[in-house]
């Protein structure tokens, strides 16, 4: 025990001079610093002690913050503008010594890293990242943390990537770690693609952006024929003509932008989970938040034919294959109606598909699952109030035969929870369609007779089963 005093009293002797410019520079009174010398003492022979745990340091840590607070706080009323001790060397001390000693616990390592973010002191949090990487490899949490410093703070691509790749190395079963890598290449594709838009690289023309908005561009506009320069006679030098040529095909081309990496990725992910198709909707969600992208589209393709010759009857496959069109699309866009004709198309090709199931009940249950998938997916094109009549009687169409699918499904007595059913009738309800949720509802009280909240679907309100789904 005599050893454990030592180092305690050893840890203690070296905050005499802070103390003593505290007294000093009457930032703290005689009485008050003589109770944080009697709490340190406490805090540093418990740490010293062989039954010390890892919330010991936490709560040493967290004291020491308090008082660093409570220091500056009470310098900068007394108008002291420095001092030659600050709190943030005592706190990364103790810190570093409590991932010495519980090198495994990460919520400390946590700690230590959000302090040191927090202070700024970008040195040390890379000291502290190597180290913490070094005893936990097998973490896809830390290896991700890692990469957002890198691409957050630091803006570093390579940096970003290397994390991302050496952790993949040691983490390769980790979905969501490939989840995030293929993120982040998106991420740094729209980024590039937003630079070359604003230094004039990536010229759109007015119909390209009013096609890419949705608006039908020129329709109330009288054109006049184009005057060129040997019109006037003039020559003209625009900021285009003083640019020095590149080909724009050459640009669009290259395999950065055109999705070369983020394939690359998804193939990658999809060796290390073969048999996995549910995976591969979770990548594809990934890249269809970033429709905006040029190249955006030929990925989701390429995704969309690796999985229907990977699993043609899955029904996560089956539900890409359909939204592939929709990805991107808004209400008011003038390729709405085309993208629809292929959903219907593909849809009748996924039921199709299905038939290759062992069983007609697993037929019938896997098309009510994609059903179920194409009625979410289509009930948000009707919330828009300036919807064309003509696509809101196919949308309406779409759904009931969707519907149907939804209802052979529930007939089969499928043992899954009642939840998912009752989304989906919410939904019908929200856009009117009460006799597919009376008949929705007729059936699903044969599965599931003691669900009261099957009833409160068409007694609720439809403000407070909106209030419900948000």
């Amino acid at each position: 025990m005599a050893g454990a005093s030592d180092k305690a009293r050893f840890y203690l002797e070296q905050s005499v001079p802070e103390l003593q410019e505290l007294i000093r520079k009457k930032i703290f009174t005689k009485d008050e610093v003589s109770s944080i010398a009697q709490k340190r003492s406490e805090f540093e022979h418990k740490l010293s002690g062989r039954g010390s745990t890892a919330s010991d340091y936490a709560r040493y840590v967290e004291y020491e913050m308090n008082l660093d607070a409570l220091r500056r706080t009470k310098a900068k009323r007394l108008g002291i503008k420095a001092t030659s001790y600050t709190g943030q060397r005592r706190i990364f001390f103790v810190l570093d010594r409590a991932t010495r000693k519980f090198h495994g616990d990460t919520s400390l390592w946590m700690l230590y890293l959000s302090f040191a973010r927090k202070q700024k002191a970008h040195k040390k949090v890379a000291q502290i990242i190597t180290n913490m990487l070094r005893l936990h490899p097998a973490s896809p949490e830390l290896w991700i943390y890692a990469a957002d410093y890198a691409w957050e703070e630091r803006a570093d691509i390579a940096e970003t990537r290397g994390y991302m790749q050496r952790g993949l190395r040691f983490c390769s079963h980790s979905k969501r770690l490939w989840s995030e890598y293929l993120k982040l290449e998106m991420i740094y594709i729209a980024k590039i693609s937003a630079r070359r838009r604003i230094l004039g690289l990536d010229w759109r023309s007015p119909q390209q952006e009013s096609i890419q908005d949705g608006e039908d561009f020129g329709q109330d506009l009288i054109t006049f024929r184009n005057v060129t320069p040997e019109d006037t006679g003039l020559e003209i030098i625009t900021a285009d003509s003083a640019r020095p040529k590149i080909p724009e095909s050459k640009i669009a081309s290259t395999p950065a932008l055109a999705g070369a990496i983020p394939i690359a990725v998804f193939a990658a992910a999809m060796k290390e989970f073969p048999e996995e198709p549910t995976f591969g909707t979770q990548l594809f969600d990934c890249v269809a938040e970033f429709p905006e992208l040029d190249c955006a589209k030929r990925i989701l393709q390429h995704m969309v034919e690796y999985l229907m010759a990977a699993a043609p009857a899955d029904v996560a496959t089956l539900t890409c294959f359909i939204r592939e069109p929709l990805v991107g699309l808004i209400a008011a866009s003038i390729l709405l109606p085309r993208a629809l004709m292929e959903v219907v198309d593909r849809f009748e090709l996924a039921m199709q598909n299905v038939s290759s199931l062992e069983g007609s009940v697993e037929q019938t249950r896997t098309r009510g699952a994609i059903s179920q998938h194409m009625i979410k997916c289509l009930a948000t094109y009707l919330e828009y109030p300036e919807l064309d009549p003509d696509i809101r009687a196919v949308l309406t169409a779409m759904i009931k035969t969707a519907w149907a699918h939804c209802l052979q499904a529930l007939k089969t007595k499928s043992p899954r929870s009642s939840d998912e059913t009752i989304a989906l009738l919410n939904i019908l309800r929200l856009h009117g369609f009460k006799d597919l949720v009376q008949a929705g509802v007729t059936s699903a009280l044969r599965i599931w007779p003691a669900d009261p909240h099957l009833l409160a679907v068409t007694s609720e309100s439809p403000v407070v089963l909106l209030q419900q789904l948000q």
